[in-house]
């Protein structure tokens, strides 16, 4: 029988495999699937750097993340408590604002058609919206040093 205690997310093993490979690539302008969060601890205030998978849309206007592994994920509940996160995409940084959980029928229904059925499966999804190129000035971006708040 499977532990109660153990925090939901993916298996560890999982996260330490594929993690350095998905810092190398995510944000990187030839990696358009992937892109880098960086917010901050809601309680530590630490900054981080997480790896997303950014999920394409029927809209220009914003960002929408599949959360496979739901919503309890620190960095989303991070970024829920911030209000505001710079995403660097396509090898640039984005600042997005009003972040808001939806439904798997909502998050279905923004992705390009190709993606729905797979983001349609997910427990939940984060949108975002997407705001003029972040400056460099935004106090959310970190260096991204040590391990990311899950």
């Amino acid at each position: 029988m499977a532990d109660s205690r153990r925090a939901q997310g993916p298996p560890r093993w999982a996260v330490r495999a594929s993690e350095p490979l998905a810092r190398a690539l995510a944000g990187r302008r030839w990696v358009p699937l992937w892109g880098m969060i960086h917010h901050r601890g809601r309680r530590s205030e630490n900054a981080y750097a997480t790896p997303i998978a950014l999920v394409p849309t029927t809209s220009r206007d914003v960002f929408l993340i599949g959360l496979p592994w739901g919503s309890k994920t620190n960095w989303a509940r991070n970024v829920l408590a911030a209000g505001e996160a710079t995403i660097t995409w396509k090898g640039r940084d984005h600042r997005a604002t009003a972040p808001r959980l939806i439904e798997p029928a909502e998050a279905a229904a923004l992705s390009k058609p190709a993606f729905r059925a797979v983001v349609g499966r997910f427990p939940a999804a984060i949108v975002l919206t997407r705001s003029a190129e972040a400056d460099g000035s935004s106090d959310v971006t970190g260096s991204g040093e040590g391990a990311p708040d899950r």
